[in-house]
């Protein structure tokens, strides 16, 4: 069956999530972060991330938002940084301003001059993902953006990837579902997409009943992966 449906997750994926840290280390209010941003933005992401599977499995959900600074406070605390309230606003205020990936904008225009159906499919809450989507001036190739927020869980849900076919009158067969996220990409191969993982770091694979169907190294190709 061809792809008609390309879904991308958000952060990460479409977003650098790393930018916030790195911005702000680049800031003459802020030379401290200099030699320790990446290892904030990575221990900022990882809770983040966690927070959300632990919500999801004890059924306690929260906006994506309090995960967010949830995942800031510890990250914070474990670099000696707990202390600095002016850095915390700084990071919380440009993750609302993320940059995306070089190659995302034309990526898009591809998939959409193909006459491709586009979307995000996000942990995130509705207003941050809009934030993010018209900073990174992405509105006019995105079909629709769709927020776990409609549903009250987090990824790896199968009711969060029950957004897609609901909204595009597709069978699962039909979706080319993108993440940078091992994770997601294998709880996708099982719901039933065809799965690609961006695995922009290089690595491995995770351990988990499914695999992505292709895992490449960046956004470039995703229009001939949807060619098929």
């Amino acid at each position: 069956m061809p792809i008609t449906t390309c879904i991308f997750d958000a952060y990460g994926t479409l977003f650098d999530v790393a930018a916030a840290a790195r911005q702000a280390a680049s800031e003459p209010e802020f030379p401290h972060l200099q030699d320790s941003w990446a290892e904030l933005a990575s221990n900022w992401r990882l809770k983040q991330l966690q927070y959300t599977w632990l919500r999801a499995i004890t059924n306690t959900h929260a906006d994506f938002w309090d995960v967010t600074q949830d995942g800031l406070d510890w990250a914070m605390e474990a670099a000696g940084l707990a202390a600095d309230a002016a850095l915390r606003q700084r990071l919380l205020d440009l993750y609302w301003q993320l940059q995306a990936y070089p190659e995302v904008p034309a990526m898009l225009n591809t998939l959409k001059s193909a006459g491709m159906n586009t979307a995000i499919l996000s942990n995130g809450s509705p207003a941050m993902l809009d934030g993010a989507v018209q900073s990174a001036g992405l509105g006019d190739v995105l079909d629709d953006v769709l927020s776990v927020e409609s549903v009250g869980i987090f990824k790896p849900d199968a009711r969060v990837y029950d957004l897609v076919g609901a909204r595009f009158n597709c069978a699962r067969e039909e979706v080319l579902f993108v993440s940078s996220n091992g994770w997601d990409a294998a709880g996708a191969s099982g719901y039933g997409f065809v799965t690609a993982w961006v695995n922009r770091a290089g690595e491995p694979v995770d351990r988990l009943p499914w695999k992505p169907a292709h895992i490449l190294p960046d956004l470039t190709t995703i229009p001939d992966l949807a060619k098929g």
